[in-house]
């Protein structure tokens, strides 16, 4: 067993008497009643006097305060704000305590303000409330314990502890600090026991049940595990019957294998065959195209030397023509001799008749005035065409640009409507099915309408922003998005009767829509996050925007960003009751009945309409655009028409002036013209005679024309001796070309004969690669069937050494363990059970026997250590408080026989409940009657204050605290015990090694007995007070006390 925590050490009182942790000095600022308040305790009983008001429990509550206490413990207000004097906005506490030793200096500062703020000061440094609460557990200041801080307002408190309350209170005030701890531990350990033992025993309980089903169903698990033994058994078999297929398989595919490798041997030998006849053959095919080669060398030669000759001869002919036409040329010449000079004569008589026609010729003027005058009006007439036509060029430039702009404006608009397609097909994907229908009917329908009709809303709405549309969707209620809005109530009528079917809201707007000036958010709400309103976000015809507004409040739901989202409670403070924030939609509601504000925060959905469309007031300002364009194209083409008569008139003027400039031009030109052929005919005439008259002799030419005869003949007799000597080469050709083909000839007969038995054998090799080709087959459809076997047989079992040593001692063949199969299964099948589930069942409870017995033996060890766990606490704790309580009992008895009334302290054991231990305090206030445990139904209030001090003065030997404090303990006592108790406490007092004591009361009753161990805090509170103060607290008398007093009355 462990050794026993040791005790903590006692507190020896200093060479000033002051013992560590005791107060040494108090110092207030602006607290409750104080302005301004500084006392110095003494270091044993501290009498704090005064008038009831005037600030006694004030000094308690800044002890308590000053040295980490919570204001609920006071039992005063629960805000430590409350505490600052009124009028007043901060003030502070300041203790002083006494350290371990004399120079040591303790001084804790708190700060308080009416904003309930605190700021904890450690020797005038700026500490963390931890370090303060670390320095008064070092001296173990407890001013939540009631036995050692008693305030006022508590006092009614201690007498309503439960005996056990009262032990753990005195626990924690006296004897060994590891004492509570102990307590708690032996608290836990028994409720922990206590649940071991009901494991323990409701586990043995299910233990012997679940044993005693499973022992009479013994027999039939017996019977079960046989027959499933039997199916296990014809299972294995079964796994086998595959493996058995599989060699099967197997045997085939190596027969086919082998049969395959003898067709390739028989393959191999054929083609081995087929190369030794090939090789011959390819030889003589070499020769045979070498032997062709020479004889197409020949054939060419001799083609060549029958072209040469053809050449030759054609060249001899064309010589033998020139010849003959020079010859016929000589006597040519000499029949036209005759009839030149005739031609001489003639062509003379044609020169004089041209002359003389050219000299007869009359002059022409041509008009140039006229001409002149017709290119001014032309010239005239063209600008004015000019004009015209570059004014119609610029009229259809800027109709081609107005048609462009128009087929734009369709595509766009075209495109716009497959948008709202998309944004129908999404309504009646959500729910509308005759949305497009409504749609339709609408269209065709609108001329009979009085005024603009919008709908579907969602078709007409356009949000730029994924977030605002799934912030506006979130917000809208579905039926407005397939809502048709109209402007007037008998259009309303008409669409309400007509779209019944359809299933459609019809809304009609009668306010007045008018532009809206922007919003400007307060600094505030941008400061928060908040950007913008939800009416402010989307655009739309005014009467739908209206409408949207009107119907769901969207100028009163706000947007922010993601640090709205931190800065929710503080936006709603601000009176913005609906905002949007990236993730969440805050709404806040107040109750029409409590007026009470409740919130709900939503997660903010996505988009599912909004996102599928686009901008519906595009669409609107499209269709004015078409409409405005057509109108400006129609103007135009009907300005064009007069322009285009214009022109057309103006080009018949013109038309008609060129005509005429053109037959004046064309007659100076005929005149021109022939003038100009009759001096031509003049100048060709006059060299048709000179030709004639230069012309040579005759027998000069005809001696020229015999000798190019003479020489061409010459030429035809060298073209006949090189035919004579190319025909000679020619026969030379033949003659070889003749040897050379007879051989050629030979060759084709041999290749020919060779061929026929090369085919006899590529048709044996054939004949092999078919076999062979088909043994492939066969080996290919027998591996595949064997792959398929063997995937089936592992599908069913992959063999390991324990399953093949079992197929040993199987049936070999298929037939056989197909039989064998059977029959266990057949046996199987006979053993019949009513409870097909007992197996099962069974072993399930052997599983849950198994687990709660292990989980038995668990609890039962979790027991043994948990007892020896709690007497080893025991046997330190329950001795100690026993001491400690018979110590409390003998000074508390001793202290009530002193004041001739009875009284005990006894500990309340119950076993091993030590949740129910507790301190009982017995006493006895008259002769007749007996001792009653101490409660606000057995005793008066003076007797139970009698009962309290005094066992708190019980403590004071035990308690190692360094200061106690009581507050106003005397009251409801008669002066008798009274005064035994205030003997009591000052007795107490001067013992060596007690606490401090501060014992607050408004009054002391006369001659009351005071030692050297008491001193008396007088507390004063009103207008004429400062002064005497100052006097007592500088040490001086009475009388000068009450002189000054007097005369600042006067």
């Amino acid at each position: 067993m462990a050794e026993p925590p040791a005790k903590r050490p006692k507190i020896v009182r200093g060479e000033d008497d002051y013992l560590p942790g005791n107060i040494v000095e108090i110092e207030l600022r602006n607290f409750m009643t104080f302005d301004y308040l500084k006392c110095k305790p003494c270091s044993r009983l501290n009498l704090v006097i005064g008038p009831n008001g005037s600030g006694k429990s004030s000094v308690v509550c800044a002890i308590a305060l000053g040295l980490g206490g919570d204001p609920s413990l006071l039992g005063r207000a629960t805000s430590v704000g409350a505490y600052v004097k009124r009028g007043e906005d901060n003030g502070y506490i300041k203790i002083s305590l006494r350290g371990e030793t004399v120079e040591e200096h303790i001084i804790i500062t708190r700060k308080i303000s009416t904003q309930n703020n605190s700021e904890w000061l450690f020797n005038g440094k700026a500490v963390p409330k931890k370090e303060i609460l670390a320095v008064t557990q070092r001296f173990n200041i407890q001013v939540n314990n009631l036995t050692q801080f008693l305030p006022q307002d508590r006092v009614c408190e201690f007498a309503k502890l439960t005996p056990v309350q009262l032990l753990k209170e005195t626990e924690k005030a006296v004897g060994d600090p590891q004492l509570p701890i102990q307590h708690d531990a032996l608290i836990q350990k028994s409720n922990d026991l206590k649940i071991i033992e009901r494991s323990l025993e409701r586990n043995g309980e299910t233990l012997d049940q679940l044993k005693s089903l499973n022992a009479e169903q013994e027999k039939d698990v017996k019977r079960v595990r046989q027959r499933e033994a039997l199916l296990e058994k014809a299972k294995v078999m079964k796994k086998k019957l595959p493996w058995l297929k599989y060699d099967m398989k197997k045997a085939e595919y190596m027969k086919a294998k082998e049969l395959e490798n003898e067709a390739k041997n028989k393959l191999n030998e054929a083609a081995r065959t087929l190369n030794d006849f090939k090789e011959p053959i390819e030889k003589q095919k070499r020769d045979k195209v070498a032997l062709e080669a020479k004889c197409k060398k020949v054939g060419s030669l001799i083609s060549d030397n029958a072209k040469r000759r053809l050449e030759i001869m054609e060249k001899e002919t064309q010589l033998e023509v020139q010849a003959q036409g020079k010859y016929k040329e000589i006597q040519d010449l000499r029949k036209q001799e005759a009839s030149r000079q005739q031609r001489i004569l003639r062509a003379k008589e044609e020169l004089a008749a041209a002359e003389s026609e050219l000299k007869n010729l009359t002059a022409y003027e041509p008009p140039t005035a006229e001409i002149s005058k017709l290119r001014a009006s032309i010239l005239e007439i063209e600008d004015s065409e000019r004009n015209m036509r570059q004014r119609k060029s610029d009229q259809e430039r800027t109709l081609g640009q107005l048609k462009m702009s128009l087929q734009h404006c369709l595509d766009r608009l075209k495109d716009m409507e497959s948008t709202k397609s998309k944004l129908l097909h999404a309504l009646k994907n959500s729910g509308t099915e005759k949305i497009y229908e409504a749609y339709q009917w609408l269209q065709e329908h609108r001329s009979a309408l009085n005024k603009e009709v919008y709908g579907p809303v969602l078709l007409e709405v356009n949000v730029s922003d994924r977030d605002h549309a799934s912030y506006l969707e979130g917000h809208i209620s579905y039926y407005m998005w397939k809502s048709f809005i109209t402007q007037d109530s008998g259009d309303r009528d008409f669409l309400v009767k007509n779209l019944r079917p359809f299933d459609v809201p019809v809304l009609n707007f009668v306010g007045k829509s008018g532009h809206k000036e922007p919003i400007h958010l307060p600094e505030k709400l941008r400061a928060l996050g908040i950007y913008s309103r939800l009416d402010q976000v989307f655009d739309a015809p005014d009467a739908v925007k209206e409408v949207m507004i009107n119907q769901f409040g969207l100028e009163y739901s706000y947007i922010g960003t993601a640090e709205t989202d931190q800065k929710a409670d503080e936006v709603s403070k601000l009176g913005v009751l609906d905002f949007w924030t990236p993730d969440n939609h805050y709404r806040w509601s107040r109750s029409r009945y409590g007026n009470h504000v409740s919130g709900s925060v939503e997660p903010v959905g996505r988009s599912r309409l909004l996102l599928c469309g686009s901008d519906a007031g595009e669409i609107e300002r499209l269709r004015s655009r078409k409409k405005d364009l057509e109108d400006r194209i129609s103007d135009l083409e009907e300005s064009l028409k007069p322009l285009q008569s214009d022109i057309r008139q103006i080009e018949d003027e013109a038309s008609k002036l060129r005509k005429q400039r053109e037959d004046i031009v064309n007659t100076i030109n005929h005149h021109n013209r022939k003038k100009q052929e009759m001096v031509h005919r003049v100048d060709q005439r006059k060299k048709k005679l000179a030709s004639l008259q230069e012309e040579d002799d005759l027998d000069t030419i005809v001696k020229k024309l015999a000798d190019q005869a003479a020489g061409f003949n010459a030429e035809r007799y060298k073209c006949a001796l090189r035919v004579k000597e190319l025909l000679g080469d020619a026969f030379s050709y033949k003659r070889s070309f003749a040897d050379k083909h007879m051989a050629s000839i030979e060759f084709d007969a041999k290749i020919r004969e060779m061929e026929i038995s090369l085919k006899e054998h590529e048709k044996f090799a054939l004949q092999a690669s078919l076999h062979l080709e088909y043994c492939k087959k066969e080996v290919e459809d027998h591996r595949r069937q064997l792959a398929a076997a063997k995937e089936q047989a592992e599908s069913v079992t992959v063999i390991t050494p324990e399953l093949e040593k079992a197929f040993l001692e199987m049936p070999t063949t298929v037939e056989e363990l197909e039989a064998a199969i059977q029959d266990n299964i057949s046996q199987a099948n006979s053993i019949l059970f009513l409870n097909p589930n007992i197996l099962a069942e069974y072993e399930d409870r052997q599983r849950q026997i198994e687990a709660i017995a292990r989980k038995h033996e668990a609890d039962k060890r979790e027991l043994t250590r948990c007892l020896a766990e709690i007497n080893a606490l025991k046997e330190y704790w329950l001795p100690t408080l026993r001491n400690i309580v018979s110590q409390i009992n003998e000074t508390f008895g001793r202290n009530f026989e002193e004041m001739a009334v009875a009284g005990e302290v006894s500990l309340d054991e119950h076993g091993s409940d030590f949740d129910q231990y507790g301190i009982l305090i017995k006493v006895k206030f008259r002769q007749a009657g007996q001792l009653q445990v101490l409660s606000a139904h057995h005793q008066s209030g003076g007797e139970r204050s009698v009962s309290t001090i005094l066992y708190l003065v019980s403590l004071q030997d035990l308690t190692n605290c360094p200061f106690r404090v009581v507050d106003e303990i005397n009251q409801g006592m008669d002066p008798i015990n009274e005064r035994k108790m205030f003997q009591q406490l000052v007795r107490s007092a001067s013992q060596p090694n007690t606490p401090q004591c501060f014992l607050l009361t408004p009054k002391l009753l006369p001659d009351l007995e005071y030692s050297e161990a008491c001193s008396i805090l007088n507390i004063m509170n009103g207008p004429w007070i400062e002064q005497p103060s100052k006097v007592w607290s500088s040490g001086g008398c009475w009388r000068s006390v009450t002189g000054l007093a007097s005369t600042s009355r006067c």
